[in-house]
């Protein structure tokens, strides 16, 4: 396992190094709250009202990241912006010792995964040459964990905070090649930014008692209670394709059946940081490489009910991701010790149901639209026993979940102040504000564990996790004479 030119005892040195790296690394996946594995689905309150079901219909600006293909249905300049509050509960019952209690590190993750997407429609701009594009761009946290354990547990040799607050950059463009057939087409740039919590993935954990005994007491790494740390960042770069096919619309232009298909490529991150022990000065560099997986998602949504009053959507959708591109981790350390790390995970799916009814113009509150929603969402976790972390506290789940949605177009005032239209200005003026809001609860089930490669991850594990989600959105309306 360890090359001919390891340093001898660096086994034990290297064995720590690289358990560090491999839950860094995992730590770029966020609690499985939001998605198997690695990913954050909820990227819009709409969405996450809905169970998360929204490929097929993507009528926000979030159709960046839902499906670009959908943002030429879109008018004029729109943008949309928010923040997801996630709390619960991990309680871990270990095979041997007390109970553990893990949590986000306070009432509500910080910082909490957030978006802002924006979309313009260039022929309603007046750009002629140009007016079959639409161009979206979209800066989101597709990735992202912060989880504690105490510092006194039986886990805090394994963990005590894991933390990745990655970013995704999403430059889009959208062509509408037939009434019934749109394309989209964007890059996903993966990276880390100082304004999302300490600007990398952070791994720590207390080292245990193991380190009174040689020979990895003879490695200058530590003593037992030394708290220590990796941290490590990259860029990279991935791409999505996308499709939006609507066999069918109303008198008005109106969608009454949407089909969408969405593909995200593979992206590998090449993560290079440091291994610190901050109580004794300890330094270390380390490298590994992260492939995140391709996923693939379909969707069908259908309006029963689309007309000048009322609509009502029902959509189902489909997520797969291929994690079995997540294999295993080799750890290259600075020492030149190489340590192969198996992680064997599988494909996995995720389920989502939800419905939309909305009421326009009604008599309580004209100039504006109000809708109601409810989702369901099922997943299979991709992680094996035998390489599940405490940083990933994965398993098949069920998540329930309910929104409302508000709308108010030119002749409404938003919170009794804001005007929200311009009707008839001759440069660049609000068409639109609108806010929308979600509850999603996760119910993971119940896992045991007990055939891990670490024993003292053995034990029974459960997870609720309660997601608020809220959106504010802006329309504007671009007259041809801007």
């Amino acid at each position: 396992m360890i090359q001919q030119n390891a340093q001898p005892g660096s086994f034990w040195y290297a064995r720590l190094a690289g358990t560090l790296l491999a839950l860094c690394m995992a730590a770029v996946s966020p609690l499985p709250a939001f998605a198997e594995g690695f990913r954050i689905i909820d990227q819009s309150a709409a969405a996450t009202g809905q169970g998360g079901a929204f490929a097929a219909q993507a009528d926000d600006p979030s159709a960046v990241h839902f499906n670009p293909a959908a943002m030429t249905d879109l008018p004029g300049l729109q943008l949309t912006m928010g923040t997801l509050l996630v709390n619960g509960d991990i309680d871990v019952m270990p095979a041997s010792g007390p109970a553990v209690a893990g949590d986000f590190g306070g009432t509500f993750a910080n910082p909490p995964p957030s978006s802002f997407f924006v979309t313009a429609r260039l022929r309603d701009f007046g750009i002629s040459s140009l007016d079959f594009l639409t161009l979206g761009l979209g800066v989101h946290s597709p990735f992202g964990n912060l989880i504690h354990y105490p510092p006194s547990s039986s886990l805090a040799p394994v963990l005590t905070k894991s933390a990745a607050p990655i970013i995704d950059i999403k430059p889009t463009v959208a062509v509408r090649v037939h009434p019934s057939f749109a394309l989209g087409f964007g890059l996903d740039i993966y990276t880390f930014s100082g304004l999302f919590g300490e600007g990398h993935v952070e791994s720590q954990q207390r080292l245990g008692l193991e380190f009174l005994f040689p020979p990895r007491n003879a490695l200058g790494l530590g003593r037992p209670g030394d708290d220590v740390e990796l941290n490590g960042r990259d860029t990279a770069l991935g791409y999505n394709v996308s499709l939006l096919f609507t066999p069918l619309r109303n008198d008005h232009e109106q969608p009454l059946v949407n089909l969408a298909v969405v593909y995200r490529s593979q992206a590998t991150l090449n993560l290079t940081g440091q291994f610190l022990n901050k109580s004794q000065g300890v330094a270390l560099g380390a490298q590994a490489d992260l492939t995140l997986p391709q996923v693939v998602t379909a969707g069908l949504a259908v309006w029963p009910i689309r007309n000048a009053q009322r609509e009502w959507k029902v959509e189902v959708d489909l997520d797969y991701a291929d994690w079995t591109s997540f294999d295993n981790v080799d750890i290259r350390l600075s020492n030149g010790v190489t340590l192969p790390f198996p992680r064997n995970w599988k494909d996995s799916y995720v389920f989502m149901a939800g419905t939309e009814y909305k009421w326009i113009n009604p008599a309580q509150l004209p100039a504006w639209d109000i809708a109601v929603r409810g989702g369901y969402s099922f997943a299979d976790s991709p992680v094996p026993e035998r390489t599940f972390r405490p940083d990933v506290p994965d398993s098949d789940y069920h998540a329930y979940s309910i929104g409302l949605g508000f709308l108010c177009r030119n002749g409404g005032v938003f919170l009794g102040v804001i005007s929200c239209g311009n009707e008839g200005r001759r440069s660049l003026g609000v068409a639109a504000i609108g806010f929308d809001v979600a509850y999603q609860g996760i119910f993971y089930q119940s896992r045991g564990i007990f055939q891990n490669i670490d024993p003292r991850i053995n034990g029974t594990w459960d997870t609720t996790i309660h997601v608020w989600s809220l959106n504010l959105r802006m329309n504007f309306d671009v007259p041809r004479s801007l």
